[in-house]
């Protein structure tokens, strides 16, 4: 679809612009082993563990990009999840942030895993530490559905140290002819509960608590995770 292809290089192209600056910029690389990789309530790992990685780098002007890479477990031999990404973080009031960009999913494995591919664009508002995000893509996991998430997410700073953060999503296929999340239904709800605390230099610890209301997954379900971040520059 020339959509597709249109979208891709929109991302492909801001990826490079923000790599080609680097004035006040911020490189960080993470690294994170997981007990489950959900995506919005759904595990990508057939409820097993997941070593994830990602390159971020952020300009003081408010431009980032991010490359991120998981293992993965579904759709007849996928094995690996790639996501990169772009956008612009700028303040649209004095109380009211914004972040918009673009996002390329691909995976990788046996057979036709790479059909799965798919663009999507986002768009953030903050205020203070509540955010809504806004997700779209027309090409949902190659189905040519289109799919839409809304999200919102409050944060709880409890200390330096320790954080929690309440969250709720929905996700609707807006082509159930295309793409069901199961059998005659074609949207789900999700939310979880997940507390971080950080130490050291650069660890962090998570547990969540995480559920949906979709009968062909798991329902409830707590996540554990264990991440180092490495300042680059």
């Amino acid at each position: 679809m020339e959509i597709k292809k249109v979208a891709t290089r929109s991302a492909v192209s801001l990826f490079m612009l923000c790599c080609s600056l680097s004035v006040q910029a911020n490189l960080s690389s993470t690294v994170t082993i997981a007990s489950d990789y959900l995506y919005n309530g759904v595990s990508k790992t057939k409820e097993s563990e997941a070593l994830q990685a990602s390159l971020d780098w952020f300009n003081s002007s408010g431009l980032y990009a991010s490359g991120a890479v998981s293992e993965v477990d579904f759709a007849g031999g996928t094995e690996l999840e790639g996501n990169f990404y772009g956008g612009y973080r700028f303040a649209l009031s004095q109380t009211i942030n914004m972040d918009v960009g673009m996002s390329q999913y691909t995976f990788h494995g046996d057979g036709g895993s790479s059909e799965l591919n798919y663009a999507q664009a986002y768009s953030k508002f903050r205020v203070g530490r509540t955010v809504l995000n806004i997700q779209y893509a027309w090409d949902y996991l190659g189905t040519g559905a289109d799919h839409g998430i809304i999200m919102l997410t409050h944060t709880f700073l409890l200390s330096e140290q320790f954080s929690i953060m309440l969250g709720v999503d929905h996700s609707v296929s807006f082509d159930d002819g295309k793409f069901e999340w199961e059998s005659g239904d074609n949207d789900y709800t999700h939310w979880h509960l997940t507390g971080t605390y950080s130490f050291l230099n650069g660890f962090a610890f998570s547990l969540g608590y995480s559920a949906n209301d979709i009968d062909s997954y798991a329902g409830s379900t707590f996540v554990a995770s264990l991440s180092k971040t490495f300042e680059l520059n």
